[in-house]
């Protein structure tokens, strides 16, 4: 099924391409979407995840949940870290095989910090699922850990 066609059955706005922005100009001292998804993503680390390079990142509004697409390998353990900023208050992960699938796996959820690990069980594509459950539009970043 088309990423596309599998956006539209699911409600969703696709995200075909990694977006990898050039950071804006920020004190160091303010928190991003990205150091926050990173933090997460870096106690993944701590269980010899290793942190992929690529991240998406963009705005995310209430009732517009996005769809990422991202391609899995068998036997593969994944965590999938996403954070958001004020207004944002609750946001979540999910990933679904490339039927639609959800794909069952552990979940972490603190505000507007989640994430979602799971183990590939076929090499594909998958898709995740970011939604912006409380709160007002925000800026968001998800990065991705594997081993």
């Amino acid at each position: 099924m088309k990423a596309s066609l599998l956006a539209v059955l699911l409600g969703m706005t696709p995200l075909m391409a990694e977006q990898n922005p050039a950071p804006a100009a920020e004190p160091a001292t303010l928190a991003t979407p990205r150091s926050r998804a990173l933090e997460l993503a870096g106690a993944f680390a701590n269980e010899g995840y290793k942190i992929r390079d690529g991240f998406w990142a963009g705005s995310i509004e209430p009732a517009k949940p996005l769809l990422i697409e991202v391609n899995l390998f068998e036997g593969n353990e994944y965590w999938f870290s996403a954070a958001a900023l004020s207004p944002a208050r609750k946001i979540s992960v999910d990933v679904f095989d490339q039927k639609g699938r959800p794909v069952p796996g552990e979940r972490y959820q603190e505000g507007p910090s989640s994430a979602a690990g799971i183990v590939a069980q076929k090499s594909g594509r998958y898709f995740i699922r970011l939604s912006l459950a409380e709160g007002e539009k925000a800026d968001f970043c998800l990065v991705y850990s594997y081993k």
